[in-house]
């Protein structure tokens, strides 16, 4: 009789544990996949300044590592700050692992080439902020895979062609754009006038074309629209 009633709590109790157990090598393996892309974006970039090369190592805390900001929570990487660091080389495609973060800043290094597709990855980002590098090639169309982003900056690299003529119908949250000091040629997409919340937007100094699409209406929250140096009629200056 004793027995008949221990095997039921022997049950829970092993349930219980193989619950926890896998909890936690569910976390571990989480915050281990995160230090993985950031070692491999290290591996990738030249530190001038010895930054990372002294911080970003296994032997410290990836939450306590120079940029790098984890949730209290989860204990995931939420945000990401390289800006101003004299980094340069190419952005790896292992930063698409960093599957929990909503801010990511590299604003004023020298990173160049393509960005990686893998960022499409990264459905939580809310800030993107890529300007004063040297990225170049076309906006890639998947930049419209970030329901939640508000803030998006690619001014002063090399990017060039049009804008992807549906890229803003996948950013209803949008409230900053930046993208002056490109090659951007083209009109401006029709879909940037559905981003009802959007309160700046800097074009200027590229080579766009075309009138200024009387759906600027749309824009009630706009407080600046720069559009100097294009090819644009009806442009002004702010609104």
């Amino acid at each position: 009789m004793g027995n008949t009633r221990f095997i039921p709590a022997l049950t829970v109790a092993l349930l219980l544990l193989n619950f926890v157990v896998s909890f936690s090598t569910k976390i571990t393996t989480n915050i281990s996949t995160d230090q993985l892309a950031l070692l491999a974006l290290k591996a990738h970039v030249i530190d001038p300044q010895h930054l990372l090369t002294t911080n970003w190592s296994s032997a410290f805390n990836i939450c306590k590592w120079i940029g790098v900001t984890c949730g209290s929570r989860h204990r995931r990487v939420i945000a990401l700050d390289l800006s101003n660091m004299s980094l340069s080389g190419i952005v790896p495609p292992h930063i698409g692992n960093l599957s929990s973060l909503t801010w990511l800043n590299m604003r004023n290094n020298n990173f160049h080439g393509s960005l990686p597709i893998q960022l499409v990855n990264l459905h939580r980002l809310k800030y993107i902020r890529l300007s004063f590098n040297s990225f170049y090639g076309e906006i890639p169309s998947w930049f419209g895979s970030f329901p939640k982003l508000q803030y998006l900056s690619l001014s002063y690299n090399n990017l060039i062609g049009k804008i992807p003529s549906h890229i803003f119908e996948g950013l209803p949250r949008l409230q900053v754009l930046y993208l002056a000091v490109n090659r951007l040629s083209g009109k401006i997409p029709l879909s940037l006038f559905q981003c009802k919340k959007l309160e700046d937007i800097d074009l200027a100094d590229n080579s766009l074309e075309g009138i200024l699409p009387k759906e600027i209406g749309n824009l009630t929250m706009l407080n600046t629209l720069h559009l100097h140096n294009n090819m644009i009629e009806g442009k002004t200056e702010s609104t």
